[in-house]
């Protein structure tokens, strides 16, 4: 339950605490006051999009913070390593530079994962959902909310990615018998270009390392040169090995007679070992150095071959050979494509097979939920003042699509004795609202999702339908918390809290307030709505009618 809402800067609010409490929250106030503000303002918590225009003029950020009570221990929590609290806050600002900061308790998270939060903590309905009802693209998509088919979508899924892999697979095997030939050609003279160099995997490297000592040769005979004499010594020095020997030697005397010297004469000794072991090994390798200018040409020819195969074949001579492999696997496949084709074409035939039998096992699926959630609009309706409404889900069968092969639209008849038809060419705006309700409680009854906010859902109802549709809002709000933004008496006249917003200005600057009201503020504001800014006793008396 969303409790408590902290915007700072955003629009025209330069700083509102809104409380929210359970049940029936409406907000209301003259047009262009700020109410969609606080809906943008919950919008952003719930990680949709935020654009620097939101921060109010003069100011370096905007930032909201809200508080929710009760969450549940969802596995979003340890997915993301956040730690879990029952009294959830979630923090965003929104920084001119375009930067968006989000922490939820405390922890930084990026504004996607923040959203796969906000779906689970909120659902808002606005006008837009009524474009989203009239577009029959989504009818399939709210009846599977509806259906609890899951696992029958996966199981379809699987078969259909099975088909669409073999059709892509047939599609880039099927190429003409120029192309085919050009490919085939072009396929040889690589293998050829590539066989022919004979490579074999690390040589680059090694090449690389052996033409690195031939162009330095000369300075590596020097260096070793003047590290054997450092270590054996020379014609007018002592080495260190010869020099370690006589310390050796000196200490291996003084050990006997006394312990004190025996420590230094191990450590010593060892030393005398490790320089002579170093000595002999660069001896050796300086014996073992030989250079000469035709091996370094020869090395560098080689190269050369490599390097231009490099350029066309892959990084390395191990990138290369993987190359030539995947090319005569390639130029096998395409000599023997016919063949291949007819096994891929059997394949798909039964891929097919087993993809529809799964596409009819989720349309029986979803005309049994269609049985359902056509009942349960009609009852919704019905409570909502259109209880001559006809509401049914024609089925049309398709091919095989990543949905099924089903397409579902929705079909009404608004009066008595009027034929059903397509719901887009027979709704008016008033009714769409109804229906968009009906359809939004249903759905509600299938997710764990605690508050719900409706945005100027009740746009084109007026008189007993609206009187409906508070009541239905109202019964919405025993088992859920919702918040409601309208212009209808009758709505705000239902709700168990009361927020007024309000636009005023001070000192040249626009300021929105966010007030709750009491019993007295209530009767105005009501009176407002009824009758206008010339509020009379009479609009008062009406207002006080419809509180009590």
């Amino acid at each position: 339950m969303l409790s408590l809402l902290h915007i700072e800067n955003i629009a025209v609010i330069e700083q509102s605490d809104i409380s929210f409490d359970r049940g029936f929250n409406v907000l209301t106030g003259e047009t262009g006051a700020g109410k969609s503000i606080v809906i943008d303002a919950i919008s952003a918590i719930l990680g949709e999009r935020a654009y620097r225009d939101m921060i109010r003029t003069g100011a370096n950020k905007a930032s909201v913070r809200a508080v929710f009570t009760d969450v549940p221990r969802v596995p979003w929590f340890e997915e993301n390593g956040v730690e879990y609290d029952s009294e959830t806050i979630i923090q965003r600002e929104i920084h001119l530079d375009g930067k968006n900061v989000c922490r939820v308790n405390g922890t930084l998270v990026t504004v996607s994962i923040l959203k796969k939060l906000g779906i689970q903590l909120i659902n808002i309905h606005g006008q837009h959902d009524s474009a989203s009802l009239l577009d029959e693209a989504n009818h399939l998509s709210f009846l599977d909310a509806f259906g609890d088919n899951e696992s029958l979508r996966a199981d379809y899924s699987e078969k259909y990615n099975t088909v669409s892999a073999l059709r892509r697979e047939i599609e880039r095997m099927s190429m003409d018998e120029s192309e085919k030939l050009r490919r085939m050609e072009t396929l040889r003279y690589q293998i050829e270009e590539i066989s022919k160099a004979e490579l074999e995997v690390g040589e680059d490297e090694a090449l690389e390392e052996r033409r690195k000592i031939l162009q330095n040769a000369e300075k590596l005979s020097d260096g070793m040169n003047a590290a054997v004499e450092c270590l054996y010594g020379g014609d007018e020095t002592d080495g260190a090995a010869t020099l370690l020997a006589q310390a050796e030697r000196e200490l291996a005397r003084l050990a006997r007679y006394t312990d004190a010297f025996a420590q230094f004469h191990e450590r010593v000794s060892d030393l005398m070992y490790q320089v002579q072991d170093v000595a002999e090994e660069v001896r050796d390798a300086r014996d073992d150095l030989s250079y000469s200018a035709d091996e370094l040409e020869r090395i560098e020819a080689r190269l050369d071959v490599i390097h231009r195969l490099r350029r066309k074949y892959g990084v390395t001579c191990a990138d290369i050979l993987e190359y030539l492999e995947n090319a005569k696997a390639e130029l096998d496949q395409i000599e023997f494509a016919d063949d291949h084709v007819e096994r891929l074409k059997g394949k798909l035939k039964g891929a097919e097979e087993a993809a529809f039998d799964a596409a009819l096992v989720l349309r029986k699926n979803r005309k049994q939920t269609a049985e359902m959630l056509s009942e349960r609009i009609l009852t919704e309706l019905a409570q909502l003042d259109m209880p001559r409404v006809q509401f049914s889900c024609q089925f049309t069968p398709t091919d095989l699509t990543a949905d099924g092969a089903d397409s579902v639209v929705f079909y009404m008849s608004a009066n008595a004795g009027e034929a059903l038809k397509s719901m887009s060419k027979v709704a008016s705006g008033g009714e769409l609202a109804r229906i968009m309700l009906a359809m939004k409680n249903v759905l509600a009854e299938k997710d764990q999702v605690e508050t719900l906010i409706f945005d100027e859902v009740d746009t084109g109802v007026s008189g007993r339908a609206a009187q409906k549709v508070a009541e239905k809002l109202r019964s919405v709000a025993i088992h859920k918390q919702v918040l409601c933004v309208t212009h209808l008496p009758q709505l705000a006249a239902l709700a168990n809290t009361h927020l007024l917003i309000a636009k005023g200005e001070r000192d040249g600057r626009t300021y929105t307030t966010v007030t709750p009201l009491d019993i007295e503020g209530r009767k105005r504001e009501l009176a407002r709505i009824i009758g206008g800014a010339n509020i009379t006793e009479t609009t008062l008396k009406s207002a006080e009618e419809m509180l009590s």
